[in-house]
């Protein structure tokens, strides 16, 4: 048996990276601001995030720099060998699964005047 299951909240980093394929897909590119508990917890962990499909197109519609947001994904590795040294290289990023659009009470009536659901 195997479990790989990560679950964060946190706001998103930047606006979102968005592309289209020619086979109809869509990935999105996140990355996500997460603050640890603990007592120097002056800077936040950041994290890449990917997302597909439709919760990439929802993150596209509906995702900005500094929404808060919640995911559940699995943790994944892109390796590639360094152009300049040959040398593998990897970097570790969550695939995204579930989106959860976070925001303040605003945000959410907001969304809810343009009809947009809040879990995809």
């Amino acid at each position: 048996m195997s479990i790989n299951v990560v679950t964060l909240v946190g706001r998103v980093g930047g606006e979102p990276d968005m592309k289209y394929f020619e086979s109809g897909s869509v990935k999105c590119r996140l990355t996500l601001a997460v603050r640890r508990r603990s007592r120097n917890a002056d800077e936040p962990d950041w994290f890449n995030l990917e997302l597909w499909g439709k919760t990439a197109e929802v993150a596209g519609n509906y995702v900005k720099k500094g929404t808060l947001i919640g995911i559940k994904g699995s943790l994944k590795f892109d390796t590639w060998k360094d152009r300049n040294t040959g040398a593998d290289r990897s970097s570790p990023i969550i695939l995204v699964d579930q989106l959860d659009l976070l925001g303040s009470k605003r945000d959410a009536e907001a969304a809810m005047m343009d009809g947009s659901p809040d879990h995809f």
